[in-house]
């Protein structure tokens, strides 16, 4: 089925009526959809926020509105009279006309209620919940009249509905972004902290380090500026230790299963985290001597405080979770081990690896060549890497690079330098970062890459670098850096950083093991239920996606351990119904970037106060404050709730 095979659809007010037209002569809809919501389940018709798509003459557009009208009264939240008293009114009309006892006056009732309910509404669930509706009574009107003259009742179809946000639909770990939003406005922030940790247990960490999509699917955007849901995030984390108030979290009877998990990074301790309130023991086995991962040993304190991050993995601890500390497995103790002592096992090990830069020169040990991530570790282990040095050279444009220039300053280098092969644009750097650190005087070097590693006495003096140019777009959609010949130039340094990318060891599992790996020495695990090719065994993290962000680790590790308890359980192993919503809406698009919202502007967000950039390059301290309870207050209000509702019917 494709979508060229729509019946009718008002998707974005675009309408697209092929009911009396022929094969060869449809027009294809703008909304996408999936094929099937679940293996062996056509989609037949979407209704939502933004409109109506149909795919099957058999679908009954009465007793899908009726169910749609159900929903968004269910979900209302009841604050303003529009939608908490219009919604059950159109509802129960609706429900009254497809049950077969429809009125002549029940329509006109509707388009006169439905415009009010649409513009009074104080949020998106009254204010998209008639949009479909008003459509399907205007586009849809002989079957209306046919139900209710015939006295019919709709067709019993199987009807599913679930809730998202434009900001919600993009987080990879699916937090109810506009509901702890909503809270900290009305004064109840822990409320609002427990709310976030039923997606994360890292609301402290994320709420310094997350690359935010969500501020990007913002619709407050499109009015003046996103909301800042990173900073909210983390002023209720920093609210419970500021009142040392404790979060109570519940869990639920012990099942005496137990689950070994590799890696007390993100992955592994959200796993952990969700495995313990699920009733299942949980031991993590980690090589170094504390927890986080590539979150503790690749980004600095003056990002992420280390009391932050522990302090969120001591909480997980209290819960029941063991760490086991300073355990290499493949060499403490075999893979084959774990699994025959474990119900289960959960591989969350982080890309400390570093990958080479294929130039001369790198391979042959001199003093002040160092790896961007040992760069990284030394320094959040309190060590100067190479005191010797004093003139830094980082190669690389993502945020182990930007981490690793904006750390020299901070352990006494004075000239720092990035080399990026592309342009400023194409960095994969968060922007904020970036910016951070141009601020700070860190030297960029663009459309340069190195060509040699320069020493004497084996210790490096230089580097050769090479001119670029742009030329065709790659893989990745940015374009490929060309070099230039005879450009040749030479920058004096006595370290040289490759930050490029970073690698996994996977030296712990044997070939006896079973467990099969990708080209790129990633895990194969299923990307829908993270089981790797031994049953048992799942994964998820960096280990399976490569280098990635610590949000997806979380959310990932999360999802992963819903599937183990599936597997504990001897149930089926599958992805949930929230988990098939996502994919669909996914596919869909949540934010509409050009939509017009229709409200005066001119609130713009909230930004951290920082530390004067020339200072601050010198400190570990902390580079910004968090908010204060006022300003939090006022910056989570400008939050519009952006619920919407989408309901599918499979027949």
């Amino acid at each position: 089925m494709t979508m060229a095979d729509v019946i009718f659809s008002s998707w974005q007010d675009e309408v697209v009526d092929n009911r009396e037209v022929a094969a060869d002569a449809k027009s294809p809809a703008k909304a996408k959809l999936l094929d099937e919501f679940c293996p062996g389940e056509p989609i037949k018709a979407f209704i939502g926020w933004d409109g109506i798509v149909v795919r099957d003459d058999d679908v009954d557009i009465v007793g899908l509105c009726a169910k749609y009208a159900q929903a968004v009264q269910s979900e209302s939240c009841g604050k303003c009279f529009p939608c908490r008293v219009g919604t059950k009114i159109v509802s129960d009309i609706l429900n009254r006309i497809a049950s077969g006892e429809g009125r002549p006056d029940d329509i006109g009732k509707i388009k006169e209620l439905a415009p009010s309910i649409r513009d009074g509404s104080k949020c998106s669930i009254g204010q998209t919940g008639m949009v479909p509706l008003l459509h399907a009574l205007e586009h849809f009107s002989k079957a209306f009249a046919d139900v209710i003259i015939n006295r019919r009742k709709s067709a019993d179809f199987n009807y599913r509905y679930s809730v998202t946000a434009p900001c919600l639909s993009v987080c990879p770990s699916g937090l109810d972004i506009p509901g702890y939003l909503e809270e900290i406005s009305e004064q109840r922030f822990t409320q609002s902290l427990a709310t976030i940790r039923k997606s994360i247990c890292f609301p402290g960490t994320l709420g310094r380090v997350c690359v935010r999509p969500c501020e990007s699917s913002c619709r407050r955007t499109n009015v003046d500026e996103s909301l800042s849901i990173k900073y909210l995030k983390r002023f209720v984390a920093d609210y419970e230790i500021d009142t040392n108030k404790h979060q109570e979290i519940s869990t639920q009877a012990k099942t005496g299963k137990r689950v070994a998990i590799i890696g007390a990074g993100p992955a592994g301790v959200s796993c952990a985290n969700y495995l313990i309130q699920m009733g299942h023991q949980a031991t993590i086995f980690e090589r170094h001597l504390e927890p986080g991962g590539m979150a503790a040993m690749g980004i600095p304190d003056y990002r992420l405080p280390r009391n932050i991050l522990g302090r969120e993995v001591e909480l997980v601890q209290e819960l029941g979770v063991e760490i086991r500390y300073g355990v290499q497995v493949g060499k403490d103790i075999t893979f084959a081990k774990i699994r025959a002592d474990y119900d289960a096992v959960f591989i969350g090990v982080g890309a400390q690896g570093s990958m080479p830069m294929g130039v001369e020169g790198e391979d042959q040990n001199y003093e002040g060549y160092i790896s961007g991530v040992r760069y990284l570790l030394d320094i959040n282990l309190g060590r100067d890497p190479y005191p010797a040095g004093k003139k830094v050279v980082v190669v690389g444009g993502g945020n182990v690079a930007i981490d690793c220039v904006r750390s020299s300053f901070r352990i006494g280098k004075p000239d720092v330098n990035l080399v990026y092969r592309r342009s400023r644009a194409e960095m994969p750097a968060d922007p904020v970062e970036i910016k951070d650190a141009e601020d700070e005087e860190v030297k960029f070097h663009y459309l340069c890459n190195p060509t040699k590693i320069i020493a004497k006495e084996g210790k490096v003096v230089g580097v050769e670098l090479i001119r670029m140019e742009l030329g065709e777009p790659d893989q990745s959609g940015r374009r490929r850096p060309v070099p230039v010949k005879g450009s040749e130039f030479f920058i004096e340094a006595d370290i040289v950083i490759p930050a490029i990318g970073q690698q996994l060891d996977f030296s712990f599992i044997t070939e006896e093991d079973g467990i099969k790996a990708t080209k790129r020495n990633t895990v194969v695990a299923d990307p829908e239920i993270f089981e790797t090719s031994q049953p048992g065994v799942f994964s998820a993290g960096d280990c399976v996606t490569g280098p990635d962000v610590l949000v997806r680790a979380t959310g990932n590790g999360k999802r992963a351990a819903e599937k183990i308890d599936l597997y504990l359980k001897g149930s089926k192993v599958e992805p949930s119904l929230n988990e098939h919503f996502r994919n669909l809406f996914a596919t869909l698009g949540v934010y509409n970037e050009k939509e017009h919202i229709g409200i005066i502007g001119g609130l713009h967000k909230s930004h951290l106060p920082m530390l004067d950039p020339l200072e601050r390059r010198w400190s570990f301290a902390e580079v910004e404050d968090g908010y204060t309870t006022d300003v939090a207050i006022k910056e989570a209000a400008r939050c519009l709730r952006c619920y919407r509702i989408g309901m599918i019917a499979l027949g």
